[in-house]
């Protein structure tokens, strides 16, 4: 049987949860570097969850808007930190992208990757070279937007959104965190990666292993 688009997204959820289990201790260390030490272990309790609860799931005729409505409730209970309430609502705002389309396409799965970064945008009221998350997440959505403007294969298209996520995310040693706990730290900052940022690239990479399988 053909794996639907809502199977898909849990397959994605899996294996979010997978690299971030597997790089835990990498992002703990940089988030004690400039925060609370805990980021990789707040990641996987959320990623996690999600896991567990769409395993429970019956998904065969969900469509996948209701998958990422699921991630966005279930995320937020399991993780408390800030960084909850920011998964969320990019979760909800991608549940909204799939509800306009209902397909997890090319276009669908740019929808979803813009969805993501602006849901964050918007609930944590930062931008881009804030030291966050967004220093991924947007150059990503960019560079996915304009991959799909080309008519890129996936391939293409999600490997240009690695490299721009990627570069995002090690940009991030060269500034001054303003927002978060690690924004305390002023110049101290400097030198170090944004946790936030490290864990969206591993998101994005699980997103490109699965929509270019």
């Amino acid at each position: 049987m053909a794996e639907n688009d809502a199977r898909k997204l849990n397959r994605m959820f899996n294996r979010i949860s997978s690299l971030i289990a597997t790089e835990k201790d990498y992002l703990t260390e940089l988030d004690g570097a400039i925060g609370d030490a805990d980021h990789g272990i707040t990641m996987l309790l959320g990623f996690g969850a999600v896991s567990s609860e769409l395993a429970r799931s019956d998904l065969d005729d969900m469509p996948p808007s209701a998958v990422m409505t699921i991630a966005a409730s279930v995320f937020l209970n399991a993780v408390g930190a800030s960084t909850g309430p920011l998964y969320a609502t990019a979760f909800l705002h991608a549940a909204k992208a799939l509800e306009l389309r209902q397909s997890l396409d090319a276009a669908g799965q740019v929808a979803v990757l813009q969805a993501i970064a602006l849901g964050i945008q918007e609930r944590g009221k930062g931008q881009r070279g804030d030291k966050t998350m967004l220093d991924t997440w947007i150059p990503a959505a960019e560079a996915g937007g304009a991959a799909l403007e080309r008519a890129s294969g996936p391939a293409e298209l999600w490997r240009d959104v690695v490299t721009a996520g990627e570069g995002g995310a090690m940009a991030t040693r060269s500034m001054v965190a303003v927002r978060g706990r690690a924004a305390r730290l002023g110049e101290r900052s400097l030198g170090h990666v944004d946790p936030g940022a490290a864990s969206a690239v591993l998101i994005l990479k699980a997103m490109t292993e699965v929509f270019t399988d």
